[in-house]
């Protein structure tokens, strides 16, 4: 059963989590090119008025992701900790039961966030000249959730088991597709961002569907028998009761981010075009944090599970080095190039100059964001359930803080919402380094120095 997996408890370490993380990074970026192209698109082809009403809608779409997917996160760290012990009995029940819960909770939210759309905006101050265009967009993205849900609930549990290519090759053909209907809705028969909204319901659909059969025919661990398709109250607690604080987590940095959209719409379209393009354009300077995340999770999770406690101090450390690297070359670019890749997403001259100060910003923190996502990788794969809710509520506090103090009270106006962000990632980034040190290398390492864990035998498992 071993074919379409990695066993990541033996072997180089850096090599695993390269070789793990590059397909997954692929992916995710392909799976950002729905967003970009829906951006781009609709920027270019109907204005910026159009730009300002899909961005309007980010957080709050990005609230019933979260709530959905964090569920199928947690069946993902139990997946690869059952895994890493050989326990490929568990392996297939917790397959099942993660499918089980999500399918029940992303047709729940998707009901509500169809019905609240616009109350939920007008909450918001979404402008009123973008207001209907935007309801539509998050009821199209409601439909779709039980789509984005199931892709994420398969490859979670594919890249539990080290399986980080297969979703790769489907993501792309839909992808593909979702841009090609982008040009045809939206450009040739004009339909705006409703267009874009069908091309991404469509899109993901295939993305779901494709990834579903894949994985019953060519892994072995989703071959299941009538012996394992039970549902097991045990097992879906443990599933739930990891997978809900992640959940919580993202929930609250959405919550959050609505508050600063409703500061950021305060300002007009202008602003609110400008923070969509920069907001795009993170969220692929975010994709390799995501993946490197991830893999540093799996790789941690696998090892927490075959109680190979110094393989987990040495995925944290190489990790850290990895992102590192990374982060030094995307703040040169963003320093370089922030005004040239805005323009890929608008014309307007102001929003422009306006969305390319804001990347020099938030570039500048990058590095706190990476260490955000080096860390919780291991926290998630060591299964600790706390911090994700925790880091979420730190989170939460800075973001109904710190925006409002900076452009208000300290007068920053509009560039202030791009500072905001970066401190909210620095006070994000030392909270989950602290959970870090305290909650596992005191536990399972001797410590000399803070956050550098010397590699000796674990005392006990958590």
């Amino acid at each position: 059963m071993k074919n379409l997996t990695t066993d990541m408890t033996t072997g180089n370490t850096v090599k695993h989590i390269i070789l793990f993380a590059l397909p997954a990074l692929i992916g995710n970026v392909f799976q950002q090119l729905y967003n970009l192209a829906d951006s781009i698109i609709v920027g270019r082809f109907v204005g910026s008025d159009a730009l300002a009403a899909v961005g309007a809608t980010g957080s709050i779409t990005f609230l019933f992701f979260a709530l959905c997917n964090g569920i199928g996160s947690g069946g993902g760290v139990i997946a690869s900790q059952y895994y890493g012990a050989h326990d490929d009995e568990n392996v297939k029940k917790t397959i099942v039961n993660t499918g089980i819960i999500m399918l029940i909770v992303p047709a729940i939210f998707g009901t509500i966030g169809f019905i609240s759309a616009p109350s939920i905006l007008e909450l918001l101050g979404t402008p009123e000249a973008i207001l209907p265009s935007s309801a539509a967009y998050i009821r199209f993205m409601s439909i779709g959730l039980v789509f984005v849900s199931l892709y994420n609930y398969i490859t979670s549990m594919l890249r539990a088991l080290g399986d980080s290519k297969s979703p790769l090759y489907f993501l792309i053909l839909s992808a593909i597709i979702n841009v090609a209907l982008d040009i045809i809705l939206v450009y040739f028969f004009g339909m705006g961002i409703n267009g874009a909204a069908i091309a991404t319901v469509i899109s993901q659909f295939i993305a779901a569907f494709a990834c579903i059969v894949y994985a019953y025919r060519i892994n072995p661990y989703f071959r299941l028998e009538k012996k394992d398709i039970i549902f097991v109250p045990n097992l879906a607690y443990k599933i739930v009761r990891l997978g809900v604080p992640m959940s919580l987590q993202f929930a609250l940095i959405a919550i959050s981010a609505m508050v600063v959209q409703r500061i950021v719409n305060s300002y007009g379209t202008v602003v609110v075009a400008a923070f969509t393009a920069t907001s795009r354009i993170e969220q692929l300077i975010h994709q390799p944090y995501i993946t490197l995340s991830t893999s540093i999770a799996t790789f941690s999770g696998q090892n927490y599970g075959a109680a190979k406690y110094d393989r987990v101090n040495d995925g944290y450390k190489k990790g850290l080095g990895i992102m590192v690297a990374f982060t030094v070359i995307m703040v040169a670019v963003m320093q370089l190039f922030g005004g040239a890749i805005t323009s890929l997403f608008v014309s307007d001259a102001e929003v422009i100059e306006l969305g390319s100060n804001g990347l020099k910003i938030t570039s500048i923190f990058y590095i706190a964001l990476g260490l955000i996502y080096v860390v919780r990788g291991v926290l998630n794969g060591i299964g600790d359930a706390f911090f994700a809710l925790f880091n979420g509520i730190v989170e939460v506090i800075g973001r109904l803080t710190i925006p409002i103090l900076i452009t208000s009270y300290m007068g920053m106006g509009a560039p202030g919402i791009w500072l905001a962000t970066g401190i909210v990632w620095v006070l994000s980034g030392v909270t989950a380094w602290i959970r870090l040190f305290t909650h596992f290398s005191l536990k399972h390492f001797n410590i000399h120095l803070p956050g550098l864990f010397k590699n000796t035998q674990a005392v006990s498992k958590l």
